[in-house]
């Protein structure tokens, strides 16, 4: 698993945004074993604790769980994880237009960038 995290943020919001993009595009599955907080510490270029303290923050919205002496896992219910993105995209969404009204871009001229920028891809 790679990660892209972005040094001008603090990594363990970026942790949990990514374990839940993830979840809830399926590629983590319900009651799936992810991988150890030494082993996401590892790949990712982090400290183990600034993981520890990810899971923890996922576990306490029901996002994952742990199980004594298996690890941590995926929730059965990942409606939650699903919620999280959307909140992420919206504010996204929200900051990325207000930055373009600062622009002097009006929500119209926006959208009909996207729309181009989208078609350009």
């Amino acid at each position: 698993m790679s990660w892209k995290l972005d040094k001008t943020r603090p990594i363990c919001p970026q942790i949990c945004e990514q374990i839940c993009v993830r979840i809830a595009n399926g590629e983590f599955k319900p009651n799936e074993r992810l991988m150890s907080v030494r082993e996401v510490a590892v790949t990712a270029g982090v400290n183990p604790n600034t993981v520890q303290k990810s899971f923890e923050q996922l576990d306490a919205k029901g996002i994952i769980y742990s199980v004594r002496g298996s690890g941590w896992f995926v929730s059965a219910e990942t409606v939650t994880a699903k919620d999280e993105v959307d909140q992420l995209v919206r504010s996204k969404t929200a900051d990325y237009f207000d930055q373009m009204n600062a622009l002097g871009m009006d929500n119209s001229e926006i959208k009909q960038y996207v729309k181009e920028w989208n078609t350009n891809e």
